[in-house]
């Protein structure tokens, strides 16, 4: 049944006409429609008018009843909002869509956008850090973003009290964009009302969650991603060993950006992650011009094509990923990465976990084990050998289908079959988990 939902390939088709905005709209507030799940339904069915006319057929058939994707009233309610609060929508692959941010596995299809479109035509770089920072980083912020401005960068980040305010305050003038975790209309924290009304005059505030939504902490990590997706680097000042901000940090290895660091005092416990981070080999920031000497060497390597409008493939579902000509080389992106990963407990820890995983994987699912977790009863073999592979940590996508020998075209759509079913879990920067 999976299959014959998942057959054809029309060509994708951005949205041109303001039905055709609603729809996009409606698409992606249906439930259990993420981003990835939403590029998927548009590369298989073309337009977002018929995907949603497939969804209930494909929640049929992943055992859901009574599946009903987001109401007409509901989606024009949004809109209305919008409308009234002076917010336009931005819809992937169109003209006015960041190529930086199209190019990520899990690019947001929707963004609601308060501001001048002006910011988003420059180079971006994120900056970001402590909310509880100290004086002396909430200086180094603003100064930084004071300097990258003059140079012709937007500064990005995500109007958090602390070193998020205060590279938006350093980068008023010249640009800068606030990445909102919230409704783009939602201003949190309250302390930061005012700037968020200057940056909607002089910069860009933007969101994918619906107008009106109030920020919860699952909301954060998928901001996250956007910030460092749209950045050619990401510049972390301040962030202690466990901090949010080392999440930011991952999506931008995982997306192949820049990794930059101001150094701190190694007692000082908000300095911690940041030095952990330039010890496993991340840029040492003392000032701009080491921002902007490490710019100028990514933007002097030769540029990758550009994606094209189709939506993240599948082989960049996958963890392929490729920043308009911006990345890092791959050493150090593994070292950095190791960096935000635990330690394993022996030398041959990982490597036999990764390896019995993938002979768990390649075997058929044991019949009446109690130790396994039940299945729908219309489940295919195929989706328990996708389970059998899941646990509660997020995997890459791309691991996943190393470890079942199976290719990318065969798995995604048992995964959109698994996440209807809410049986799996899609995270930032293409990973998966068992819910």
């Amino acid at each position: 049944m999976a299959k014959d939902l998942f057959s054809s390939h029309p060509p994708f088709t951005p949205p041109t006409t303001e039905e055709d905005r609603l729809f996009w709209l409606r698409l992606i507030r249906s439930p259990r429609v993420g981003a990835t799940t939403f590029h998927r339904l548009m590369r298989e069915h073309g337009t977002a008018a018929a995907a949603l006319d497939a969804l209930p057929a494909i929640a049929q058939a992943a055992g859901v009843t009574d599946y009903t994707p987001c109401l007409r009233d509901k989606a024009e309610a949004e809109i209305d909002q919008a409308r009234a609060k002076g917010a336009r929508m931005l819809c992937f692959g169109t003209e006015a869509y960041p190529a930086s941010l199209a190019s990520i596995a899990d690019a947001p299809p929707v963004l609601w956008c308060m501001g001048q479109r002006k910011p988003v035509l420059r180079p971006m770089v994120a900056l970001v850090g402590a909310r509880n920072a100290s004086s002396l980083g909430t200086r180094m912020a603003r100064t930084l973003a004071e300097g990258l401005g003059l140079a012709g960068y937007t500064v990005v980040s995500g109007l958090a009290r602390g070193v998020d305010a205060a590279a938006h305050h350093g980068s008023l003038k010249t640009g800068t964009i606030a990445v909102m975790a919230g409704g783009v209309d939602v201003i949190y924290p309250v302390e930061n009302t005012v700037l968020a009304a200057a940056i909607a005059d002089q910069g860009l505030r933007m969101s994918e969650q619906p107008m009106g939504l109030h920020p919860q902490g699952r909301h954060f990590p998928p901001r996250n991603r956007i910030i460092s997706g749209l950045s050619l680097a990401v510049v972390v000042v301040e962030a202690a060993e466990k901090s949010g901000t080392l999440i930011t940090v991952q999506d931008a290895l995982e997306q192949g950006r820049e990794v930059m660091a101001v150094p701190g005092h190694p007692v000082d416990g908000r300095a911690g992650g940041c030095n952990r981070l330039i010890r496993e080999g991340a840029t040492l920031v003392r000032h701009v011009e080491d921002v902007l000497e490490a710019l100028q060497r990514l933007q002097d390597k030769p540029r990758q094509d550009d994606p094209s409008p189709q939506g993240p493939s599948p082989e960049v579902q996958a963890g392929a990923r490729h920043a308009s000509g911006v990345s890092q080389s791959t050493e150090q992106a593994k070292t950095a990465h190791k960096a935000m990963q635990p330690a394993p407990n022996n030398k041959t820890g990982a490597s036999s976990t990764r390896n019995n995983r993938q002979e768990q994987c390649k075997q058929p699912a044991p019949q009446g084990a109690g130790d396994c977790p039940s299945r729908p009863a219309d489940s295919t073999p195929l989706d328990q050998r996708i389970l059998d592979c899941l646990g509660p940590s997020p995997v890459a996508e791309d691991q996943v289908i190393r470890d079942l020998a199976l290719p990318a075209a065969t798995l995604a759509p048992a995964l959109v079959i698994l996440e209807l079913q809410g049986q799996i879990r899609r995270h930032p920067g293409a990973l998966i988990s068992r819910s």
